[in-house]
C-alpha cells in the first residue's frame, strides 16, 4: 500500500511510501494546511537525509574516493518500507542497499514515526548507524504550508511568531546552494517576522543558532498553525519566490560553506554517529483552530 492515512479527533494526515513523505494535514474544519505538490513546486514534505542542504559541485570526498550526491540527499527519491500502521500511526524505514551504498558507501537505518494527536502531527527521524565505522549524516524536515493559509486571505497579512526574540544575525545561500560566510542582520523584529515575497529573494532564511523551538505561523480568519521541534539546532524558513507555499524547516546540518572542499567527514555541520549507537529528533505541527 503506497499510502496511509491518519485521524485523530478531526485531524487527518496522509503520509506515503515514497520518500516516507507527509502528503496531507487537515485542520478540523477541513482547512488543508499542506501544499499538494502542485507544478511549480511538487513536493509536500520530503525528508533530508543523509545531508541537509547543498554540497559544493554536489560532491563530496571518502577515504580517498569521490561521490556524488545531489541536494538534500536521497532520502525524499527513495521508497520506504512500512514497519507498522494504524489508525493514528505510521512507522516507515530506509536501510542501506546497493543504490545507496553506491552513493553513501555507510550502513545505516533511517526510521521515520508519525503520530496524530487531537491537536496536530509529531514525526520523529532516527538515525541507527548499523556499520563498523563512525557515519557521518545530516537529517531534516521540509514542511510546506499552503501560503495563504485560506484562499482570498492576502499573503502579507501572515506572520511568524516565534516562542523567543530572534536577535541573531542570520545566514543565507547562494544561487548554488552553498552557504555565504557572513551572517546578515535578521529581518525579526523582536519575535515578529512580517511575511512578504521579498523576503525570499536571496533563498532561505537560515537561523543557524535559533533561540525558539517553536514558531507560529498566523493570520487572522484561519487556523493556526504551530511547528516545534526537539533535537534539531537550525532553522530554515524559504518560499520559492512567486508560488504560494511556505516551508517551515527543522534541520541537523546545513549545506557547505563557500570555501569548503574537504572530506565528509570533516564538512561543518555534519554529525557523527558511533556504530551502534543512534541519533533522534523530532518536530510537531499544531493545528490550533481559529
Amino acid at each position: 500500500m503506497p499510502n496511509h492515512s491518519l485521524a485523530a479527533a478531526g485531524v487527518t494526515a496522509r503520509i506515503k511510501s515514497h520518500g516516507g513523505e507527509l502528503c496531507s494535514l487537515t485542520a478540523p474544519d477541513g482547512t488543508e494546511l499542506i501544499w499538494q505538490a502542485h507544478p511549480a513546486w511538487p513536493r509536500h514534505s520530503p525528508i533530508l537525509f543523509p545531508i541537509v542542504g547543498t554540497l559544493r559541485d554536489n560532491r563530496y570526498r571518502h577515504a580517498g574516493k569521490t561521490y556524488e550526491l545531489g541536494r538534500h540527499g536521497f532520502a525524499r527519491e527513495a521508497q520506504f518500507d512500512w514497519v507498522a500502521r494504524s489508525a493514528s500511526t505510521a512507522h516507515l524505514v530506509l536501510v542501506s542497499n546497493p543504490a545507496t551504498r553506491a552513493v553513501y558507501p555507510f550502513e545505516f537505518r533511517f526510521e521515520v514515526f508519525y503520530a496524530l494527536g487531537s491537536d496536530g502531527l509529531t514525526s520523529t527521524y532516527r538515525i541507527t548507524n548499523t556499520g563498523e565505522s563512525v557515519l557521518p549524516a545530516s537529517m531534516g524536515a521540509h514542511p510546506a504550508f499552503n501560503w495563504p493559509l485560506r484562499p482570498g486571505i492576502a499573503k502579507t497579512d501572515h506572520r511568524l511568531e516565534f516562542a523567543s526574540p530572534e536577535p541573531a544575525p542570520i545566514r543565507r545561500i547562494r544561487r548554488d546552494g552553498l552557504l555565504r560566510p557572513d551572517p546578515l542582520p535578521t529581518p525579526v523584529e523582536g519575535s515578529t517576522l512580517a511575511l512578504h515575497d521579498g523576503l525570499f529573494a536571496e533563498d532561505a532564511i537560515i537561523f543557524d543558532h535559533p533561540v525558539s523551538t517553536s514558531v507560529r505561523f498566523t493570520t487572522p480568519g484561519a487556523p493556526v498553525v504551530e511547528v516545534s521541534w526537539q533535537g534539531f539546532t537550525e532553522l530554515g524558513i524559504w518560499n520559492p519566490v512567486g508560488v504560494d507555499l511556505l516551508c517551515i524547516e527543522p534541520w541537523y546540518g546545513v549545506s557547505d560553506p563557500i570555501d569548503y572542499d574537504g572530506d565528509l567527514m570533516g564538512k561543518p555541520f555534519i554529525h557523527h554517529i558511533a556504530p551502534g549507537a543512534s541519533l533522534a529528533a523530532s518536530h510537531s505541527i499544531r493545528v490550533i483552530q481559529a
